[in-house]
This record gives C-alpha cells, structure tokens and sequence, in this order.
C-alpha cells in the first residue's frame, strides 16, 4: 500500500477531561499515514490525484481552533473519520500525543488504524 506520512506534526487542541484541560489548549503531536486514493497519481504527476498533505494539515488545525475533545481517542478517531472521508483515503493510521502531560513522561497518546470498511 502506498501511503503519504506526516510527522510530528504540532498542533493546539482541546482535549482533555481534567478541569486545567478544560479551560485552555495545549500542545499536541500527530503522526499520520494516509494511503493514497490510487496510484494514478504516478502517471499524472497532478497534486489532485494525490492527499494534499499542506490541506490535511491545515483541515485539521482550523478544527482543533474550534472543537473540544475529551479523550485523545475520540480526537484520534475523529481524524480518521475526515481523513478517510474527506480526503478519499482507503486507510489511515492516526497518532495523538499529549506533550508534557505528566511528570516526567514526555508524551502520552494513542494510535489507531481505521479503512473505508469499518466505516
């Protein structure tokens, strides 16, 4: 499967279910692989036959500025949903990591893979 990865992508969310969570945004990592919608996109050479990674990027970061998410599994299940949905992706691998959340851990989080069938 040919995929497009991103990494360590730093983004502010709003996540969490502790009160000093609930009232401000913080820090979060992603890790994403995104299957490509085809392999057309080798023949072409056309952004429009591929994911547009800067659009993802940016997809996700204007809805963390206005969504609120309790657990970093609901926010990882959510990103899939999009990608998968949005982007025409066959299947995707989401990472959320809290940064610095605990003394002396330096991330916490969650991955999962999700495809078009479990939709």
């Amino acid at each position: 499967m040919d995929c497009i990865f991103l990494r360590e992508i730093k983004l502010d969310a709003k996540v969490g279910i502790y009160r000093r969570e609930r009232v401000t945004s913080q820090l979060i990592e992603l890790d994403l692989d995104i299957a490509l919608p085809g392999d057309t996109v080798f023949r072409t050479g056309k952004v429009a036959d591929t994911v547009d990674y800067a659009v993802v990027v940016q997809r996700l970061r204007d809805e963390l500025a206005v969504e609120r998410f309790g657990l970093v599994e609901e926010l990882a299940e959510h990103i899939a949903r999009v990608v998968l949905e949005e982007y025409r992706s066959p299947w995707v691998r989401v990472s959320v990591a809290k940064l610095g959340i605990l003394k002396g851990v330096k991330r916490v989080g969650v991955t999962i893979e999700r495809s078009r069938s479990d939709s």
